[in-house]
């Protein structure tokens, strides 16, 4: 009989080949898989994919539906070969995301966090210099994590302060123009890092203590005690906590950028779809969201309804 374990394998591989990426799908039923065997199971059934789903306290029905979904797509897969599998059905938990509030860092926060990641401690100096680096450039340009920890030594061009974000959230890629001090804090990180880990095989721009890619993990790991070194976050029993995000530096260059241009008088409703090209964004409604999200941008906007724009020209920083 096959285990859980080879049906993932044989599944990841068919979905895999069919263009899908699963990354996070197979965080999640890596996680399962464990789940089951530490329960003595071995098939899918709808109260193992309950427990599992529901297995740690604090989580959201959404994400419960998500760690559900992914279940019953395996699940779906299993049944054809194994008829003891159970598919739980579909609707178990509410499914609609709620968007956290975005908190928008100010400009002494995000040097506080630059300054306390830098001190990170680490064996040779590569965590502190990685971190650093990294939520710097977050901070500055508004890429998603994974776009950042996924970018390769090819595509970072510091002469001529481009990045190329390749195969990004829904498959776009686009290039991304950065500012002067931004190329020269990279071009600075890159010396650094060849120094201390001038063996390192990797094809990756940003590597950990071992020479390899940083994980999303390993950021928000490292993110997580440098917020509550500088105060953002309170010490918990959890080893993360809760408090302002990585992608928080996301919404504050997007929040930012959409109040520098209220206040200049641009036309916003014209320089919107360039904002929503630069972050990535697949729709430019995804962008228009910050306009409900930030109390501030609201407050501009409402006022921008009674007051027509003054014909100012100008390109995203």
């Amino acid at each position: 009989m096959r285990s859980l374990g080879d049906f993932l394998d044989s599944y990841l591989c068919l979905r895999r080949s069919l263009g899908a990426q699963m990354r996070d799908p197979e965080a999640t039923l890596r996680r399962f898989v464990a789940f089951a065997k530490a329960e003595a199971a071995c098939v899918i059934t709808t109260d193992l994919a309950l427990r599992f789903a529901t297995d740690k306290a604090n989580t959201s029905s959404a994400t419960r539906a998500g760690r559900l979904g992914d279940v019953r797509r395996f699940a779906v897969f299993c049944s054809m070969t194994d008829s003891h599998t159970e598919i739980p059905p579909r609707g178990l938990f509410p499914e609609r995301y709620r968007r956290c509030q975005p908190y928008i860092y100010s400009d002494d926060e995000i040097t506080r966090i630059i300054n306390a990641a830098a001190r990170l401690p680490s064996p040779s100096g590569m965590r502190a210099a990685t971190c650093a680096a990294l939520f710097g450039l977050l901070a500055s340009t508004g890429l998603r994590l994974g776009e950042a920890i996924g970018l390769d030594r090819d595509d970072v061009d510091l002469g001529s302060g481009l990045l190329a974000i390749r195969r990004a959230k829904f498959g776009k890629s686009r290039l991304v123009p950065m500012h002067d001090t931004t190329t020269s804090a990279l071009a600075r990180y890159e010396r650094q890092r060849d120094q201390l880990l001038p063996r390192a095989t990797s094809p990756a721009f940003f590597f950990n203590e071992r020479g390899r890619r940083l994980t999303q993990w390993n950021a928000r790991d490292s993110f997580a005690l440098v917020s509550r070194a500088v105060g953002l976050r309170q010490p918990t029993k959890t080893r993360v906590g809760h408090g302002p995000r990585l992608h928080d530096m996301r919404h504050t260059l997007a929040a930012r950028t959409l109040i520098g241009w209220y206040r200049e008088g641009r036309d916003v409703e014209r320089e919107l779809p360039r904002l929503s090209a630069y972050l990535g964004h697949v729709h430019v409604a995804d962008t228009y969201w910050y306009l409900e999200a930030v109390p501030e941008l609201l407050s501009l906007a409402s006022e921008r309804t009674v007051r027509p724009p003054l014909p100012v020209q100008g390109v995203l920083p």
